[in-house]
Formats: C-alpha cells, structure tokens, sequence
C-alpha cells in the first residue's frame, strides 16, 4: 500500500470501530475505573497501595478515586470515593491517599484530560532509575511516539502540591511520562485510553531495556511513526483494546464490577 491507502484504511478502520462501540455494553464511571485496575494489576502494575487509577467526575472540578488500603488487584466500582478540588470527599466511604493529590494538578492544567493512570510497574521502575528518558520504537508503542515526557529529578514523595505543579509542568502536553526515581503516568481522554496507554507504556519500558542491552536502539522513520501515533490514539482502536483486557478482567475473580 501506499500513503494515501494506508491512511484511507486507517480512516474506514475507525469508522468501523467507532460503530462498533456505539453498540459495546455500557458500564458506569466507577465501574469502568475498577475494571481498569483489575486490568493493571493484570499487567504488572501492582505494587502494593502505590499508584492511581482515577477520573474526573460528571462536574469536571472533582475527582474518583480509590480510598487508602484499596490495591488495585480487589478494587470495586462501591470502592471509589468522589473528592472535590479540595481533595475532600463528597460521595462514598474511605480516606484517599494523599498521593492523589498530584492528579488534581494535572487535571488543572489539562482540561482535555479525563483519566490518568499513576503506577510504579517494575520495567518502568527500573527505566527511570538510570536517566534515560522513554523511546518508543516499536510498532506495538507508537502511542508514545514523540508524545512522552520525561522528568529527570525525583521532587520526593507526591503528597504536596509542590510535586504536583513539578509532575504537572514536565507532562506539559504529552500524553505520558516517565518519572525519574519513581515510575509512570498516562493522562488520556477517557478512562479506557488511559489504561490502555498505561498498559502499554510498561511494555514499553522492558522492551526498551532488553533492547538496549542487547545492542544500539534504532530510530523509525518520522513519517510513519507519526501516522501510527494517530491509529494509535483512535478512540475506536483505544476502545476495542480496552474491551479486550476487560474481557479477560472479567473472567477471574470476583466482580469488580459491585
């Protein structure tokens, strides 16, 4: 194919999905966020009571959240607590971890973001601890083509709202980030973007490190990293991604979904 064909493939593709989504089974907010951390700790992003998954409210000034104590191997859609830009909480049970926080900043900046995802998965834990900044190179990564930060300094642990201008202004407009020291960050339009990116951004991370120990990491053509960046970010193809990591989500356990 073709530029001009492959990007007219792109473009029938999505509308597929687009049609295919408008029919897709319909969950709540909370219950998609639970279904969301059931598929991240799924993919090697539990690390005990650290990280985040969490989403604006219907008024975009306030915050669902997990409550302190709440891993994201059990998370509910009866456990998210509904805080206000005052990170008091207005609807639901339990304290939220003051290293939510930081999101409230983001969230500030970024009034096209909708859902960030926040976690110290291994690969990306390792990665940021030897100061070299996210690339994406592969195929299966182009999400973070050109479209992830890098923050180079640990501000400390994230409870004040000084870390989070500092994680706030690195992310700037990308849609990732990798933070030195401490882990990753995705910030999507819905939850389901944001997971996946989530998802992605760890695998990211082993790959990269595997690569580099195996020899030099080579560079795509800018070209075509950009178009796959846009197949990448297509809310049809984020959508159907997600529906698959919560199909499996959705076999094992218990419901997330109460």
């Amino acid at each position: 194919m073709n530029d001009a064909q492959v990007s007219d493939e792109i473009s029938r593709m999505s509308a597929a999905l687009a049609a295919d989504d408008a029919q897709a089974e319909v969950f709540t907010s909370t219950q998609t966020l639970a279904i969301a951390c059931r598929i991240l700790a799924a993919n090697g992003h539990g690390s005990g009571l650290a990280g985040q998954m969490t989403a604006r409210g219907d008024d975009p000034t306030t915050t669902w959240t997990l409550p302190y104590g709440v891993g994201f191997e059990e998370a509910k859609a009866s456990d998210y607590v509904l805080v206000d830009k005052n990170f008091d909480v207005i609807e639901g049970n339990g304290r939220p971890s003051p290293a939510n926080r930081f999101h409230l900043h983001v969230y500030q900046e970024r009034t096209d973001v909708m859902s960030i995802v926040h976690t110290h998965p291994i690969n990306c834990s390792a990665l940021s601890m030897i100061g070299e900044p996210l690339r994406a190179e592969h195929m299966d990564l182009m999400f973070f083509y050109e479209d992830a930060a890098y923050l180079p300094n640990w501000p400390g642990v994230p409870f004040g709202d000084g870390e989070g201008e500092i994680i706030a202004g690195a992310l700037g407009d990308k849609s990732a980030i990798l933070l030195a020291h401490h882990g990753q960050l995705c910030a999507g339009p819905t939850i389901e973007a944001a997971t996946v990116m989530g998802v992605f951004i760890e695998r990211a991370a082993e790959l990269q490190l595997k690569a580099m120990a195996a020899g030099t990491i080579k560079s795509v053509e800018p070209e075509l990293g950009h178009q796959a960046h846009g197949w990448r970010h297509d809310p049809g193809a984020m959508a159907t991604t997600f529906r698959y990591f919560a199909r499996q989500a959705l076999k094992t356990g218990d419901s997330p979904l109460d």
